[in-house]
């Protein structure tokens, strides 16, 4: 009788193992195939240099984001309020910063403007730009990617403006490769837009 016990613990120890290993990693698991990032449509040419004063420069803060864009893996919206995260599409940083670096790549390009990290202007910058990045992933349903900003500009003696940007690109799946290079797309139709408002 205590042999049988013991056999229907172990059985039912074996069962709950694996049910749990369906819904937790326990580490080990296969690396993506490769991780996504994001690339500004204008960049500095190599070599190009750009002076001026601290007090002329301007700043591009990271954005503040969600929970859902807290993490390196990119959101589904699955209907109106559920949420998952899109099989091996792993972003090499949080969006916030990889944001954060095409904003401030596209605004140095294409305005010409000397953009520093708030550590170099000193707290001596004319122009900071920061705000929140509101959505940053793809809605399942109609497979649209979709980038939304809220920007706020703070400009020395001048009121402080706050405006939303918005782009959506369509993908033709539910992909890291197709969504991956949507968002890339969306985002630097934002940044554009962006660095067209700040002037």
């Amino acid at each position: 009788m205590m042999r049988t016990f013991q056999l229907w613990q172990a059985a039912g120890l074996l069962a709950a193992t694996a049910a749990l290993g369906g819904c937790v990693s326990f580490g080990g698991a296969e690396p993506p195939p490769s991780l996504l990032s994001l690339s500004a449509n204008q960049k500095l040419a190599a070599g190009s240099t750009q002076s001026g004063p601290q007090s002329g420069s301007l700043v591009v803060a990271l954005p503040a984001a969600p929970q859902k864009l807290d993490t390196v893996r990119v959101p589904v919206q699955t209907s109106g309020s559920g949420i998952a995260y899109l099989k091996n599409a792993v972003w090499v940083d949080k969006p916030a910063r990889l944001f954060q670096n095409l904003l401030s790549e596209t605004i140095a390009a294409r305005n010409g403007r000397l953009v520093l990290t708030a550590a170099q202007a000193g707290g001596l910058a004319q122009t900071y730009i920061t705000g929140e990045l509101v959505n940053f992933g793809l809605d399942g349903p109609s497979l649209t990617v979709t980038v939304t900003y809220d920007a706020v500009k703070m400009t020395d003696d001048k009121p402080v403006e706050k405006k939303r940007f918005e782009a959506s690109e369509p993908v033709f799946a539910a992909e890291p490769g197709a969504v991956g290079e949507g968002l890339n797309k969306a985002a630097n139709k934002v940044a554009a837009d962006v660095a067209a408002w700040i002037g």
